[in-house]
């Protein structure tokens, strides 16, 4: 049996593709497809809100949201090696627009600049993020071009995740089994390729994931509360989340559609729309005991099956809605 023939890469220099950084680099970057290769480098879901933001006398490359959190991601670009003028810039950006990550992208990094993200994300708050990322472009043959991301610096979750620990140990027990549960459930959904990202987990009766817009988002819940009925009724909850001031007109835009997105998720929904609330939202509803460990891998099981099916019907609608 012959072997097959095979190509070789050949890495291209930037200025290949990209003249200049902030008319080439940048707004190829800012658009959403190739925001998304830099999405899934980092891990996490971005949207971007606007390029050559103005910080005081200076303006930010590119500033994108965190759709699951709706938190702000200040992008930082060079097509040359790090240095001290932009490490400098993207701490004041970070200041100025009250950023939580931080994602500096070069030719090339530095040692020294590598060791200044490092030593940041070890000394920081643990809800402040930084990543350094180099970019290269590779061809094989005449082919087109082809982008890739490396990361050299990172949140250092190890170090952090040993620091909560011992600050949590003082929780309540309710809290510590939230986050017992939601630490499982991240572990659980890693194992297999999904379009769900979990969030860090954290003590709280919910996390939320990504869905590709602001505002919109979904959410895990476990509940000892029926918010239909008002009782104490242990559940599990799979969510499509609204919020903001155009939650009520998105909200009723999706509604129109029920029948149709019942017919594709395969399930009957429960859709909320309170008058006294911004908010809004979209579940469907499992009665279990969340108390019980030993029910937790079929409460993961459920809970993925239902959010990888709200995400794949949901996602290419929320993108498309005008408001």
């Amino acid at each position: 049996m012959s072997s097959p023939a095979l190509g070789r890469l050949k890495k291209v220099e930037l200025r290949t593709a990209w003249a200049s950084e902030p008319f080439g680099f940048t707004p190829w970057l800012a658009t959403q497809e190739n925001l998304q290769l830099l999405s899934e480098a980092i891990g996490i879901e971005l949207e971007l809100e606007s390029q050559e933001k103005a910080v005081g006398r200076f303006s930010a490359d590119i500033l994108c949201k965190d759709t699951a959190t709706g938190d702000w991601v200040v992008i930082e670009n060079q097509l040359e090696r790090t240095d001290h003028t932009h490490l400098g810039q993207l701490l004041t950006y970070a200041a100025g627009l009250n950023a939580v990550t931080i994602v500096w992208i070069a030719q090339r990094f530095n040692e020294e600049h590598r060791a200044a993200l490092d030593w940041l994300n070890e000394g920081t708050d643990q809800k402040i993020r930084l990543f350094g990322l180099e970019i290269e472009l590779w061809q094989i043959g005449d082919s087109l071009l082809a982008p890739k991301f490396n990361i050299v610096s990172k949140p250092n979750d190890w170090a952090k995740t040993v620091q909560e620990a011992a600050a949590n140990a003082g929780l309540p027990k309710l809290k510590q089994l939230q986050l017992r549960f939601w630490t499982g459930f991240k572990e659980f959904i890693e194992e297999k390729p999904s379009p769900i990202r979990c969030q860090k987990p954290q003590p709280l009766h919910s996390t939320n994931h990504a869905l590709g817009r602001s505002g919109i988002y979904l959410a895990s819940i476990i509940s000892t509360w029926d918010p239909e009925a008002s009782t104490n009724d242990p559940e599990i909850r799979a969510e499509v989340y609204l919020d903001g001031p155009s939650a009520k007109q998105n909200f009723a835009a999706l509604y129109a559609q029920k029948d149709a997105i019942e017919a594709a998720t395969g399930f009957p929904l429960v859709w909320r729309n309170p008058e006294n609330k911004a908010m809004c939202n979209i579940s469907v509803r499992h009665k279990t005991d969340v108390t019980n460990p030993d029910l937790w891998p079929t409460q993961f099981e459920w809970l993925r099956q239902k959010q990888e099916k709200l995400h794949a019907v949901f996602a290419p609608m929320v993108k498309n809605l005008t408001s």
